[in-house]
Parts: C-alpha cells; sequence; structure tokens
C-alpha cells in the first residue's frame, strides 16, 4: 500500500504515559520531576515545536494531564501496554500521521520530524516509520498512519502485546539516530537520579568553560 506523505504533510503527535511504572515505584512518569521540571514537561518542549497537535494518552492524573494537551485513555482497561495507547492514539488524533513518544524521554531530537520526513520520502510505501539506535528498534518512538488502526485493533484482540511484532507485519522504515541520551528511558528512581547527576555536571562545565 502506498500512502501520499508529501513533505510538508501535518502530524498530530501523541505522547504515552499510560502505563503502570511499577520500576518507578508506581509514581506517575510523567510527573516524576527531573531538574526542577515534571518529565512531561521536558518531552512537550522538544515535541511541540515539531507537531500540529499534542495529545497525552493516560489512564490516571486524567485532569491533571488535561492542563497541558488533550487527554485520551486507553479503550482497553487493565494497563494493556504502549499497543493500546497507540490504538487511542490512531483513534484520536486529527491528522493522517501520528507520532507517538514515551514520557520519560527527556531528550528527544529535536529534529525527529524531519528524520521521519526524510524516511518517508526515501521510502513512499512505508505504513510506519520507527527509530533505531544502532543495537535496537526503539518502538515508542514511532510515526504511524491511521489507517493501520484496523490491524492493530485486530492485532490486541489476538492478544498481541508485542510493539515490535505488531510493527513486522507492515512496511517500516528505520531511522537510524545515534546521539546517545535520544532515546533515554528512566525506568526507577537510580537512574533518574545518576540523569539528573550527569545534567548537573554537564551545567557546571558549560558554566565554567563559560566564565
Amino acid at each position: 500500500m502506498t500512502i501520499p506523505a508529501p513533505h510538508a504533510f501535518p502530524v498530530s503527535a501523541v505522547i504515552l504515559a499510560g502505563g503502570r511504572a511499577t520500576r518507578m515505584g508506581g509514581d506517575d512518569k510523567g510527573w516524576v520531576p527531573l531538574a526542577g521540571q515534571p518529565l512531561i514537561l521536558h518531552v512537550l518542549a522538544r515535541l511541540q515545536p515539531q507537531v500540529d497537535e499534542v495529545l497525552i494518552n493516560a489512564n490516571r492524573s486524567e485532569a491533571r494531564y488535561r492542563t497541558l494537551a488533550p487527554v485520551i485513555a486507553d479503550e482497553l482497561a487493565d494497563f494493556q501496554g504502549p499497543l493500546a495507547g497507540m490504538l487511542a492514539g490512531l483513534q484520536a488524533a486529527r491528522h493522517d500521521w501520528v507520532l507517538f513518544v514515551p514520557c520519560d524521554g527527556p531528550a528527544l531530537p529535536l529534529d525527529l520530524m524531519v528524520r521521519f520526513r526524510a524516511a518517508l520520502s526515501a521510502q513512499p510505501d512505508a505504513e510506519l516509520v520507527v527509530a533505531h539506535d544502532g543495537s535496537h528498534l526503539q518502538p515508542v518512538v514511532a510515526l504511524l498512519h491511521r489507517s493501520l488502526q484496523g490491524s492493530l485493533r485486530e492485532a490486541l484482540a489476538q492478544g498481541e502485546r508485542k510493539i515490535a511484532s505488531w510493527f513486522g507485519r507492515h512496511q517500516m522504515a528505520v531511522v537510524r539516530i545515534d546521539e546517545p541520551d535520544a532515546f533515554l528511558n528512566l525506568n526507577s528512581p537510580r537512574e533518574l537520579a545518576e540523569y539528573e547527576a550527569r545534567l548537573s555536571a554537564d551545567a557546571a562545565k558549560d558554566g565554567g568553560e563559560s566564565a
């Protein structure tokens, strides 16, 4: 299937904040602070300039998230994973192409959509674009066409919960992104503290060099 993808096509974005965050002690990951700001605000700051619409997929703290952007909940109960959030996003998005990113990715590339658009121009039969860090796919950083929602609904009904397995059923373009922190996922208080310490050290170093 060839899906038209003109160079400047509009894009909706969905921040996936619908998980249980069990490794973060059950805290709502989007509101965990990093360098004085909730993680969700770091993601929004990087994402909003790149897209035409932002939605947040959340299954709790909905009122709080709604102060930032429209909120969509999973259709499926009991935290069925990122694929359930992707289905909710594909159904609610205003535009045909929908970018998905995690709520705990504070260093997403500022030119992510530039790279994804280029991938679609090079592979016009692609139904989705997914990031790759050089070793592994990063399936929660992906651009999907809304026409995939029927396939995704069927896959979920069949019990599929692995994003890469479902992606493999479709025409997929892969974008290599080598920045070391681009796909940083802060899954525990220890990882959060280590990254915050590194940010502080980098800021102090930059300040010292500019003095």
